[in-house]
């Protein structure tokens, strides 16, 4: 009896939390199945549903492409990241190169307001051939969540026993060999879950896209949204389906992450 009231009150807690979380998510498939006055009238369900905001929004725009474009980009550059920020802070952490002020640039590069880098890299990419291109972005992207990626990774390291390498050294163990196959596997929960959180900044980042990208063969799903809004109305309906849809993919791979996720975030990656 105890039990089951500790789980009532326990349920009881978590019930606001988990309705703050998805009251956003239900009222935007309330949107989804609402005509355009119906939106405007403030209700929060529809008075009569309706099903032509769906099919109307992907014959409006290429809502498949725009998902493929971010999927691939944001996979693309979060590996990219993780190609970069790992052996970054393992050399900062671990070999002590270029001393705490290095990780002190490095984090303090991501204060900066994105915008500032916009026009600077938007002529590096048209010099290089990048613009409009889903390459591009991913360089960008890539890049750019590096110190995201590398403040995530390093209380992993700094968690993970010294004696592991030390002892992978006097086997003649060099720091990248000992990185890969030795370190890489016993924080690899940290790292998927670094993957993932990288994956989804990407995933969701409208400025660079918007400036960088042209065409419908590039664009990414949040500059495809935006493409729903015209000069006198926006189409919530249409607009809220195509939202729907782009956050199936993110959503199905955090679920099937999740076990990472969780276990990185809440253990440090070791075991």
């Amino acid at each position: 009896m105890r039990l089951g009231a500790r789980h009532v009150w326990l349920a009881l807690a978590t019930a606001p939390i988990v309705g703050f979380f998805a009251l956003p998510i239900l009222y935007l498939v309330a949107v989804s199945f609402k005509t355009k006055d119906d939106v405007l009238s403030g209700h929060f369900w529809p008075a009569v549903p309706t099903f032509a905001n769906w099919p109307d929004a992907f014959e409006a725009a290429d809502i498949a492409r725009f998902i493929f474009n971010s999927v691939t980009v944001s996979v693309l550059a979060a590996l990219l990241t993780i190609a970069l920020a790992l052996p970054s802070s393992y050399a900062v952490l671990r070999l002590k190169i270029g001393g705490k002020w290095l990780a002190d640039v490095t984090l303090s590069s991501y204060m900066a307001p994105p915008i500032v880098a916009l026009i600077p890299l938007f002529f590096l990419l048209k010099a290089t051939g990048l613009l409009n291109t889903r390459a591009g972005l991913v360089l960008v992207y890539g890049f750019a969540n590096v110190p995201v990626a590398f403040w995530l990774l390093t209380p992993f390291l700094r968690r993970m026993p010294i004696e592991i390498e030390q002892a992978a050294a006097m086997d003649g163990a060099g720091p990248f060999r000992t990185l890969l196959q030795i370190v890489a596997p016993i924080i690899a929960p940290g790292i998927v879950a670094t993957l993932l959180i990288v994956t989804v900044l990407s995933y969701n980042e409208f400025l660079f896209a918007s400036a960088f990208t042209f065409s419908d063969a590039t664009r990414t799903l949040p500059v495809g949204i935006s493409l729903f809004q015209g000069d006198r109305l926006v189409n919530f309906g249409q607009m809220a389906a195509a939202s729907l849809a782009g956050i199936a993919p993110v959503y199905l791979i955090a679920l099937f992450l999740q076990r990472y996720l969780v276990s990185g975030l809440a253990h440090g990656g070791v075991k």
